[in-house]
């Protein structure tokens, strides 16, 4: 289902908007998945199901004759229990999070978090985890989020 539902993604209406930030959040969707569902589901499955939604939708921004930058980009929400997505006209940079981010390649670590937890929007209490601080270098702060670049080439 979560497979059918990440590719689902490109049949539904998409608000590219500069100017009105707001008017982008409906490009939200979120996903979540039983613990059953998730360990029948292999990361690389749900990695290219939003690889190949990310380039459908490129195509999309292509053919809507968006001028400008827009990206499609990808997150784990633990607190939530859910992968999201999102599509926007702002660069990875930029991106609307009022939470620390920072981008990376690895949509794989995300996938695999999402799909490694056992209890979706629950922290059980033997795994807390002590806060990072700043000069911890063994661990990378901020929300891990996956990128893609939704401008049409040759633009």
């Amino acid at each position: 289902m979560l497979l059918k539902d990440i590719r689902a993604i490109v049949t539904e209406s998409m608000t590219l908007s500069p100017d009105d930030p707001a008017a982008e959040e409906t490009n939200t969707n979120w996903f979540g998945a039983p613990p059953h569902e998730r360990m029948g589901l292999s990361a690389d499955e749900v990695v290219t199901a939003f690889e190949e939604t990310a380039y459908l939708i490129r195509e999309q921004v292509a053919g809507n004759g968006h001028r400008g930058t827009a990206t499609f980009y990808v997150w784990h929400d633990s607190v939530a229990g859910q992968l999201r997505c999102s599509v926007g006209s702002r660069k990875p940079s930029d991106l609307p999070f009022t939470v620390d981010y920072r981008i990376t390649d690895d949509l794989r670590a995300i996938v695999v978090e999402f799909l490694e937890d056992r209890a979706p929007g629950a922290i059980v209490w033997g795994e807390l985890e002590p806060v990072p601080y700043p000069d911890d270098v063994e661990s990378e702060p901020g929300l891990a989020v996956w990128a893609f670049d939704l401008t049409p080439f040759g633009r």
